[in-house]
């Protein structure tokens, strides 16, 4: 049981990257007792902190997520649990909406039905598809793939669920986010973690398409405490923000920063067929920075420097590919040798 003397909030994905660092910032708040949960299907236990009460389970399981919230009554929901491979949500469409859409549903109803006071949803990017950066939250989104479809939805069901029922939400669309306790086991996600790997493995870095698409590489640190904070921030509930770092680099200039912090400029680089993927997103933080007050931004080869410091040392584990790709039509031949499909 949590500390019967503070009111509990939840906070899914909890043992991921990003749900490391803001079960963190939680606990640094000391007003709430943090119950974690996360299924280990891409987070590892040993990244939550002491002091939070961890519950292995999925978001999907419609059955604990209510006992859950029946036994502890969670004053806010902090939802950062997803599987968030983009160009891999066109060919596990199917598990991307279960996962993604049909689990944060599930918690939507138990928030609903408990009396939840604000739900914190972290969305993506994503949603704003191809159209002309920077992204600004006024801008109409419109997804190209499967997970921004996803996100955006569970975006409109948390309106329709405040209009209906009266929940409170906060909604962030973070982008490209990275630091320490990120998978470097993913070869599907998160570049950064990826052009580490391949670096402490001697192998070169591999990079889709010309490596001249940008996108804006942002900062833990400049993330997590604002997520952590939002149900408390005067003017933040029922909006929506974009956060992360405004400054946009090539793949190419991103290759040779990471390449810089690990202690191996110049390391070598294989080129491989462009996937179908946005080629320029990089979005407007003024609204998040205002509401906010967000300060001065750790800069990429600070954020860089960290990470690196931690990732020299982390046990690297094993690339585990998805299993049961539901499409096979049109996927990138370099992921075809981490399917494991099930039989």
């Amino acid at each position: 049981m949590p500390n019967d003397s503070k009111p509990s909030v939840l906070l899914t994905g909890a043992a991921g990257f990003l749900g490391a660092h803001v079960a963190r910032e939680l606990l640094k708040l000391q007003t709430f007792s943090v119950l974690a949960l996360d299924d280990l299907s891409g987070g590892f236990e040993e990244n939550l902190p002491d002091g939070v009460q961890f519950v292995q389970g999925s978001i999907t399981d419609a059955s604990l997520l209510a006992s859950l919230f029946a036994e502890y009554k969670f004053r806010h929901v902090y939802h950062l649990a997803a599987y968030a491979a983009e160009g891999l949500s066109h060919f596990i469409r199917r598990f991307n909406y279960t996962n993604n859409l049909i689990g944060s549903v599930n918690l939507i109803n138990e928030a609903v039905k408990t009396g939840t006071e604000c739900f914190v949803f972290t969305s993506s990017i994503a949603v704003y598809g191809a159209i002309e950066p920077p992204m600004a939250e006024h801008k109409n989104p419109r997804p190209e793939d499967p997970y921004g479809i996803a996100k955006l939805s569970v975006e409109m069901d948390l309106r329709a669920a405040h209009e209906m029922f009266g929940l409170d939400y906060v909604i962030f669309r973070p982008h490209n986010v990275f630091g320490e306790f990120q998978n470097l086991s993913d070869p599907y996600r998160n570049v950064i973690g990826i052009f580490i790997k391949q670096i402490r493995e001697g192998a070169p870095m591999t990079i889709f398409g010309d490596g001249t698409q940008q996108r804006a590489f942002s900062y833990v640190g400049d993330v997590a405490p604002a997520i952590a904070r939002a149900p408390f921030v005067t003017g933040a509930r029922n909006e929506v923000f974009n956060i992360g770092a405004d400054q946009p680099y090539s793949v190419n200039e991103l290759a040779e920063h990471v390449a810089k912090a690990m202690g191996q400029p110049g390391h070598p680089r294989t080129y491989l067929p462009a996937r179908n993927e946005v080629l320029h997103a990089y979005s407007d933080h003024s609204k998040a920075r205002t509401t906010f007050q967000l300060g001065t931004q750790v800069t990429l080869d600070e954020g860089l420097a960290r990470m690196a410091a931690w990732a020299r040392n982390v046990p690297l584990q094993p690339l585990k590919g998805f299993t049961d790709i539901e499409v096979h039509r049109n996927m990138p031949p370099s992921w075809t040798k981490y399917q494991t499909d099930r039989k």
